[in-house]
């Protein structure tokens, strides 16, 4: 599946085949531990919001999962 922005759909393929490696070899033998796939994500998110703003999709309303959900400021 492609990505919401066109110039996203190579950095969302990057991503998806990190976490799926990381889900298959590491994750599901139990090795937790980690984010390897994390600055990919990021790099990911910020253009896909980027082309969120560009094509005006309106998201009032709508929440997004991410590492500060459900969080407080003062949370570790």
């Amino acid at each position: 599946m492609n990505s919401v922005g066109e110039g996203c759909t190579e950095l969302k393929r990057e991503y998806d085949q990190c976490f799926n490696r990381w889900f298959a070899e590491k994750f599901l033998k139990g090795e937790s531990a980690g984010d390897p796939c994390g600055q990919l994500f990021k790099r990911y998110q910020l253009c896909v919001q980027k082309a969120i703003k560009e094509k005006d999709i309106p998201i009032e309303g709508l929440e997004f999962m991410g590492p500060s959900k459900g969080k407080t400021e003062n949370s570790s």
